[in-house]
C-alpha cells in the first residue's frame, strides 16, 4: 500500500503543477488583458484546487504509514537534526498544507468577487503564492533539502 500511494503521490504532483500553471496563466492573461471571466477560467480554478486537495489526501495518507515519518516521530530528538528525515517528517507536510490552505482561500475569494478583473487578480495572486510554496516544498531531484526522482513507476 505504501509503495502504491508513493507512486500515485509522485504522479499526481504533475497534475497539480500543470493545472495550477494553466490556472495562473489564464488568471494573469485575463487580469492584465482585461478579459471576461469565462466558464473555462472557473473550470481551471476548480481543477487546480480539486487536484491539490486529492494530492493532500494522498499525502496525508502517506504521512501516517511512512516509515520515514514513523522514524521521525519515534526518534524526534535525533531525527530533527537529519535533514531528509526532518524534511518529510515536518517541513514538507507543513508547507504543503499551508499552500493548499492558501489555494483554497484564493479559490473561495475568487468565487465571491463580483467583477471579472477582481476574480482574475485574486486568483492570480493567491494561486501564485501557493504555487511558489508548493514548488519549494517538492523534493525535486535538484533540491538542497532532499532528492527524489521526477517520476516513480509501479
Amino acid at each position: 500500500m505504501y509503495q502504491s500511494l508513493l507512486i500515485l503521490h509522485s504522479l499526481v504532483r504533475w497534475l497539480v503543477l500543470i493545472s495550477l500553471l494553466v490556472a495562473i496563466v489564464r488568471a494573469y492573461s485575463g487580469w492584465l488583458g482585461n478579459k471576461p471571466f469565462l466558464k473555462i477560467d472557473n473550470r481551471t480554478r476548480m481543477v487546480a484546487v480539486t487536484s491539490a486537495h486529492i494530492q493532500l489526501v494522498i499525502g496525508i495518507s502517506l504521512y501516517f504509514i511512512s516509515p520515514v515519518v514513523r522514524y521521525f516521530l519515534n526518534y524526534f530528538k535525533e531525527a530533527v537534526h537529519q535533514r531528509e528525515i526532518r524534511f518529510f517528517g515536518m517541513e514538507h507536510i507543513t508547507m504543503m498544507v499551508i499552500a493548499i490552505v492558501l489555494l483554497t482561500i484564493g479559490s473561495v475569494k475568487t468565487k465571491r468577487k463580483t467583477t471579472d478583473q477582481q476574480k482574475f487578480k485574486t486568483m492570480a495572486i493567491w494561486f501564485t503564492i501557493a504555487l511558489l510554496i508548493i514548488f519549494l516544498s517538492i523534493p525535486w531531484h535538484f533540491s538542497p533539502f532532499t532528492s527524489r526522482p521526477y517520476f516513480r513507476w509501479f
